[in-house]
């Protein structure tokens, strides 16, 4: 076995980034989380990382506001991985990460960068909607600043997380599982891809160090997980023995619902027309430029959507 690569993750305290130190651990990495200098009172934040640091992590300090900080910080590394939130939309924060490409410029010492991506693929998002596309737009403007700098890199594409979507049955606004009513959005065919967040992790670092996802796209799509929303009802009313009560939301119904909420909402919701309305997850085909991740990593044991709702009973 080769040796291991040098870890930084940004944002390892987020939903995915504290998964990605726990994973990059598990694989044997020396791991660095990047943490804010002005935490100031977070106590969950801080517990998360003296859990980290107790697991072997190294804690190093570092902001977006202070460059040298973060060029520090890259020079100690081998790969760095952003997994900052985008939930801030109108600050767009996802931009931020420039300044961390800047510094990986600078430090020139990086020999893979993911950023912070692990959703939809925004190079197929080119025709979404407003304001949704404000998520993909930023995520090429970084894209575009990591490949002009000629920063070795790989773009994660993880479709739904399991924990928002598997969860409430594909319903905005539900996280849990109801025993009673469903709604379809449409028709409910339009195949979608789940992946369970911890999966994401393990996929993300078994492809740090793998010469066949360097500069391309790490697509996960786990073949039993590209179901329907129908198929995921299907599967839940199979497992608790009994048939909901069903409706239906137009396309018309949603966006009309979709043009009265705030910002922040609207963004999300518009994701979810494309995802459910025009199944655009799964109605295009990886070309040369992209890799599946559960044909490169056989090995890996993905959480089944079945295997997933059974938490729920």
């Amino acid at each position: 076995m080769g040796k291991k690569s040098k870890v930084l993750v940004v944002g390892g305290t987020g939903y995915i980034g504290k998964r990605i130190v726990k994973a990059s651990l598990a694989e044997g990495h020396v791991t660095y989380v990047l943490y804010r200098p002005e935490i100031g009172t977070d106590i969950e934040k801080l517990q998360m990382l003296l859990s980290f640091k107790d697991q072997g992590a190294h804690l190093i300090k570092g902001s977006f506001s202070d460059h040298q900080s973060l060029v520090d910080a890259v020079k100690q590394v081998d790969v760095v991985i952003c997994t900052i939130s985008g939930v801030h939309l109108r600050s767009h924060q996802i931009l931020l990460q420039l300044k961390l490409v800047d510094a990986i410029r600078e430090a020139g010492n990086v020999k893979r960068f993911l950023p912070s991506e692990f959703g939809m693929d925004p190079a197929q998002m080119v025709d979404a909607m407003e304001p949704g596309r404000v998520t993909f737009d930023d995520k090429i403007i970084v894209r575009k600043a990591i490949e002009d700098a000629n920063i070795p890199f790989t773009y994660v594409s993880a479709n739904c997380f399991a924990g928002y979507f598997v969860g409430g049955l594909c319903q905005p606004g539900h996280i849990t599982p109801s025993m009673d009513t469903v709604s379809f959005l449409g028709n409910g065919n339009p195949k979608a891809i789940y992946v369970d967040e911890d999966n994401i992790a393990t996929y993300t670092i078994k492809a740090i160090d793998d010469p066949r996802t360097l500069n391309k796209t790490l697509y996960l799509r786990p073949p039993e997980n590209i179901l329907s929303q129908r198929e995921v009802v299907g599967i839940w009313e199979k497992l608790i023995g009994k048939e909901l009560e069903k409706s239906t939301i137009s396309a018309e119904d949603f966006l009309t619902t979709v043009k009265g909420m705030d910002y922040g909402q609207q963004v999300g919701l518009t994701h979810y027309y494309h995802i459910f309305y025009e199944g655009c997850l799964a109605n295009f085909e990886i070309g040369e430029n992209g890799e599946e991740a559960s044909e490169l990593y056989p090995e890996v044991r993905y959480t089944r959507v079945e295997e997933y709702l059974r938490r729920y009973l």
